[in-house]
């Protein structure tokens, strides 16, 4: 529908610019530049990002003319936005640019070099902002956490582990992880087979007669450490 709308607008321009003797063509041209010259830009669905800093980006987009401007022209001004996975674009005629965000999402808290950072869905490391609002976000440790917490993640949410009672992961160089609950009881995966070790993690945690164990050891195949 837009590039049909789009060439009726050429056509009526056109048109109407034919219909106009020379002496009156600069007047008429003026006129219809500054018709479709863009004089607003509508943000929706922004969440975490603030709508400000998508404006300010885009600042020099307001004046150009809405028939000739190409999206990427949108785009690569926000490709530094903090939390941005990517935009849809829309052209309202004669003068609104509409631009609907997809964000990402902060999915953990990282130490990295003596900083935080938020990890978000992307795996992309975000510098940490006390002022945004996340909920209780896990923290991850761990040199090259961010690299492989994505993919932990995911096995995890996969087989149902009770995700909302972590409260710290530790990646270790080795390419394995160990968990730390909200009770601070400890559990530690194997290198390989993770998959069913987080089984019978989840399923020794449900256990009456584990609770009083604070590490769970399931390094070794087959094999059950507790202390």
């Amino acid at each position: 529908m837009n590039n049909i709308y789009r060439i009726i607008l050429l056509l009526g321009t056109l048109f109407l610019l034919s219909t106009y003797t020379p002496k009156d063509s600069k007047i008429t041209n003026k006129k219809v530049y500054n018709f479709f010259k863009i004089k607003e830009i509508s943000v929706s669905n922004a969440k975490i990002i603030n709508e400000n800093e998508i404006l300010k980006k885009l600042n020099n987009v307001y004046g150009k003319n809405i028939l000739f401007l190409k999206k990427e022209s949108i785009k690569k001004p926000l490709v530094s936005v903090d939390f941005l996975e990517k935009i849809e674009v829309k052209k309202k005629y004669p003068n609104t640019i509409i631009i609907k965000i997809h964000e990402t999402r902060p999915i953990g808290i990282l130490f990295k070099n003596e900083k935080k950072y938020f990890l978000d869905s992307m795996s992309k490391l975000i510098v940490f902002n006390e002022n945004l609002s996340t909920g209780n976000l896990p923290f991850v440790f761990g040199e090259d956490a961010e690299n492989n917490f994505l993919k932990f993640s995911k096995i995890l949410k996969k087989n149902k582990f009770p995700y909302n009672k972590i409260k710290n992961y530790y990646f270790y160089q080795i390419g394995r992880w160990d968990l730390q609950l909200l009770d601070d009881k400890v559990i530690k995966f194997p290198e390989t087979n993770v998959q069913k070790a987080i089984l019978k993690s989840i399923e020794l945690i449900k256990r009456g007669d584990f609770k009083k164990y604070k590490i769970i050891d399931l390094r070794l195949d087959d094999k059950i450490i507790v202390e």
